[in-house]
């Protein structure tokens, strides 16, 4: 198994005097990115978040681009693309330019996002976001591998267009389906892309991760799509004290107070099909740290955190991308948090390509 960086910027007006000034935290995060590869992680994956209500950073193609310029072999993934809130020709662009900039590490990672008060200010129909997303991506995968093509869909209509630049990767950069339920999964096992998971969110629909990555498979072949990858990502810390271990949990309610208003949580209001989330923010609410288990965050000391993520690999994910920030960790403890995992739990794994010898 692989792992990966991976942040949300968070930074929501819920950290009230604990919010991190917003320029210095991009700053930060893509210093971390460039960091991540000497450690040994195999990809950086940057978010997409808008107007400061929760993450700060709002093109993460940019900021790839400025790690791309850094590195040599890290790949370079948005986590992820908030697409209703772009031109899906526009995206195809972006990610081709930084797949040509970066001598083809760059991945695709989408979404259809679950935070109305971007939508809002986008001028984009928050009830329609799973209909426009895929019909977003339809046109994504058709501008990579058709040398021109025009498109009359629900949502999108333009005469015929050929992109510029073309991918470095054949047929295109992989692509991930940000995908929290049961229709987000079947779809994109439906068209033939990857998934990415969110733990806690699979627990609570497929009852655990391997049965969401089961399923997710048995999925793909049925549609003939074999071979398909999934992904998951992990709030981690690696630790020596019970004290740290519950530092780290109230770092994660703190994550999830500033989390909460992003999601919709009124079902009179929520959208039929992101309804469940509902169901997610009850729970949020009403978390305490002893209900904090390794379905949401993973923190330890290194034999626990090698211990429960061998479990994830047997459950079949081939990559594991792990937050260290969540709940404003400062850029000196996120860096040592990297390192400590990097030195201690990576070089258990066959496929992280550091090995213990070298330690």
């Amino acid at each position: 198994m692989k792992f990966g960086f991976f942040t949300l910027t968070d930074n929501p007006i819920e950290y009230g005097a604990e919010r991190k000034d917003p320029n210095q935290l991009i700053k930060d995060v893509v210093e971390q990115g460039v960091y991540a590869e000497e450690l040994g992680f195999n990809s950086v994956w940057l978010p997409e978040h808008h107007f400061s209500v929760f993450g700060v950073l709002p093109s993460p193609s940019m900021a790839l681009t400025y790690i791309a310029a850094k590195t040599k072999k890290v790949k370079l993934a948005p986590a992820t693309v908030l697409l209703p809130a772009s031109h899906p020709i526009r995206m195809a662009e972006e990610y081709a330019l930084l797949d040509l900039l970066s001598d083809g590490r760059a991945i695709f990672s989408a979404g259809r996002g679950y935070d109305k008060r971007e939508y809002d200010v986008f001028q984009v129909d928050f009830n329609r976001s799973r209909d426009i997303f895929f019909e977003q991506l339809d046109i994504i995968k058709k501008a990579w591998t058709e040398k021109s093509f025009s498109y009359n869909g629900e949502f999108y209509q333009f005469p015929e267009v050929e992109l510029t630049p073309r991918p470095i990767q054949d047929p295109h950069p992989p692509i991930y389906v940000a995908a929290f339920s049961r229709p987000s999964i079947e779809k994109a096992a439906e068209m033939g892309e990857n998934v990415i998971f969110a733990p806690f969110a699979a627990t609570m629909v497929f009852g655990s991760v391997q049965n969401a990555v089961n399923e997710f498979k048995k999925l793909s072949e049925s549609k003939g799509f074999k071979g398909k990858q999934a992904r998951c990502s992990y709030f981690l810390n690696v630790v020596e004290s019970e004290k740290e271990v519950e530092e780290t949990k109230q770092r994660m309610l703190k994550y999830f107070n500033g989390l909460v208003p992003a999601f919709p949580s009124d079902p009179s209001t929520a959208p039929p099909h992101i309804r469940y989330f509902v169901d997610i923010v009850y729970k949020l609410k009403n978390m305490k740290t002893s209900d904090l288990s390794e379905q949401s965050i993973i923190v330890g000391d290194a034999e626990y955190c090698v211990e429960v993520l061998k479990k994830v690999e047997a459950a079949g994910i081939e990559e594991v991308i792990i937050y260290f920030d969540f709940g404003g960790l400062s850029h000196k403890e996120t860096l040592k948090s990297m390192e400590r995992f990097s030195k201690y739990v990576m070089p258990h794994f066959q496929d992280s390509n550091i090995s213990i010898s070298a330690r």
